[in-house]
């Protein structure tokens, strides 16, 4: 055994020899195997670099090479004026120029728009001077996005829409004429006569309603008012033109109308008098409008609960408030159709399953229709300005149970003709509150100030001891609004001033001002008369809130 050892020691490649051929094509196999893990593990170093050079090519072609998106820089505060001029109690919000900031579209009438385009004057588009001007303005600049000459009179308007899936605004306007105009252009889609009858008044607002011509297009409904007969009048959403007709409904001394929608998908037209409410289905419209009976009428339904409901011979529904009805609100939540009847001295909440009473609030001389917000998060309040023995009440009302859960006598000095109150979203789902007056700065309740002066005044329910006293005006306020000019966040409120349509022309101003300036320069009011912070700070808790847009 030691000799083989020995042997093997002094010549050690005879055994290697001696293992043959098998012995060969193993040394092979293992000689082989590390050349292979090279190989593979140089196509892996070189995968990784590819990769990696993949990568930072993306990163550097987003990052120098494919622009980023330019977001409009936009103006703290602009205005546009028009002179010898008066304007219509209308404003709307749209994105005209596509740049994801919403644009502003007002109406006015004038003998010219007071610019050089061939749109500038009354007479290129056949009419009489003064005319209508229906106008569009960057919401970043306030430059006219255009403007152009679209009725003799306007009567009723509606930019909330769309024609073959694109924004239009539809106008009803004299000589009796029904026209969708395209909100990006401002060109005329289509244009078409309007037969509203001998000495009739249009009555507001237009309706948009389900297709009822069979041609797969939402379709408009338009009342009109001649003497004591009310009367319906069909188009089609697509052409504009008439499909139909009503002219059976007694109403005497009507004032508004509301379109609702039941629980159960049944559409229902809301008609209202000083002193009564009327129910109408929109399927007995359009029975009693369309002679054939194979109209698409037949997609339309009752509501069994709002049938029984409704008296069957007058249409009438039963209230449980008193006092001459104003308005009607409808209350945002999806799955009812409650909404609120607001009379001289009455708020109403009716159950939109039923038709029955939710609640009845005293409110005495109530000035302008209530407005929607929230106190708490996530809740539907009322808003609601009356006039009280100092001036002028606001009160936030729960709109669960009528409730009130603010109010503040601020003896703001303000007429009837204020506009009506704002509210704006905040992220925390509450709303902050935006109400024009003037408050009363004496004590004793004594002192002398302009009668047209107006401020605005902000408050959130996060500081409900504290109203912020923000822009002063002295023009007449025709239209306010608040709005989110880009989604979640560009706070700001739009005013339009001047003399309205039917009284002297005058200087007519569109203006749009960011909320955040207006807060910078604002006075703090403790209600409460303890102050509990600096000024300061409470001006830094609202520039600090963030916005949030309607879902």
């Amino acid at each position: 055994m030691e000799s083989k050892d020995l042997e093997a020691e002094i010549h050690p490649l005879k055994n290697e020899e001696g293992k043959g051929p098998e012995g060969l094509a193993n040394c092979t196999q293992k000689e082989a195997a590390p050349k292979k893990l090279k190989r593979l593990s140089r196509w892996r170093t070189a995968a990784f670099f590819l990769s990696l050079f993949l990568c930072l090519t993306v990163v550097f072609a987003f990052s120098f090479i494919i622009p980023c998106p330019v977001r409009p820089i936009s103006q703290r505060m602009w205005s546009r004026t028009y002179e010898d001029a008066a304007t219509y109690a209308f404003l709307a919000m749209q994105d005209v120029n596509k740049d994801r900031v919403q644009d502003v579209l007002f109406a006015f009438k004038a003998a010219s728009a007071g610019s050089n385009s061939t749109n500038s004057s009354c007479s290129s588009q056949g009419l009489a001077s003064p005319c209508a001007f229906l106008a569009a303005h960057s919401g970043t600049n306030g430059s006219t996005l255009w403007q152009r000459p679209v009725a003799q009179e306007l009567l009723l308007m509606d930019c909330s829409g769309e024609q073959d899936h694109s924004p239009a605004c539809l106008i009803v306007g004299e000589p009796d004429i029904l026209a969708a105009i395209d909100l990006e252009t401002g060109q005329t889609l289509w244009n078409e006569a309007a037969d509203l009858g001998p000495n009739s008044t249009v009555l507001s607002p237009l309706l948009k309603i389900p297709d009822v011509n069979g041609d797969s297009t939402s379709d408009l409904l338009v009342f009109a008012e001649t003497g004591e007969e009310i009367q319906a009048h069909f188009y089609s959403g697509k052409h504009g033109t008439q499909i139909g007709s009503v002219g059976t409904l007694h109403l005497p001394g009507r004032v508004g109308h509301l379109m609702q929608v039941t629980p159960k998908g049944s559409h229902y037209v809301l008609l209202y008098t000083a002193k009564a409410l009327y129910g109408y289905s929109l399927k007995a419209l359009c029975q009693m409008a369309f002679s054939s009976p194979a109209h698409s009428s037949s997609g339309l339904t009752e509501d069994p609960l709002w049938e029984t409901a409704i008296n069957s011979a007058t249409r009438q529904i039963t209230l449980l408030s008193t006092g001459e009805i104003r308005y009607l609100t409808k209350m945002p939540v999806s799955s009812s159709a409650d909404f609120l009847v607001s009379r001289s001295n009455m708020l109403e909440l009716v159950d939109g399953r039923h038709l029955g009473s939710m609640w009845v609030t005293e409110t005495p001389h109530i000035l302008s229709e209530p407005v929607l917000g929230a106190y708490r998060p996530d809740e539907v309040d009322v808003i609601v300005t009356s006039r009280d023995s100092s001036g002028k009440k606001v009160m936030v009302m729960e709109g669960t149970s009528g409730d009130i859960e603010w109010e503040a006598s601020l003896q703001l000095l303000s007429g009837a003709d204020s506009p009506r109150p704002a509210t704006l979203s905040t992220l925390d789902r509450r709303s902050v509150f935006l109400f024009w007056g003037l408050y009363q700065r004496d004590a004793n309740g004594t002192g002398s100030w302009d009668g047209a002066q107006q401020q605005l005044y902000l408050f959130h329910p996060a500081l409900p001891n504290v109203l912020l006293e923000t822009s002063n005006v002295t023009e007449h306020i025709v239209a306010f609004e608040g709005v989110l000019f880009e989604r979640s966040r560009h706070a700001c409120y739009v005013l339009l001033t001047g003399p309205q349509v039917g009284q002297a022309p005058g200087q007519v101003m569109l203006s749009k001002w960011k909320l955040k300036e207006a807060i910078a320069g604002s006075r703090v009011i403790w209600l409460n008369q303890v102050a509990q912070n600096s000024e300061q700070s409470v001006r830094e808790r609202f520039l600090r809130m963030r916005y949030r847009s309607p879902q």
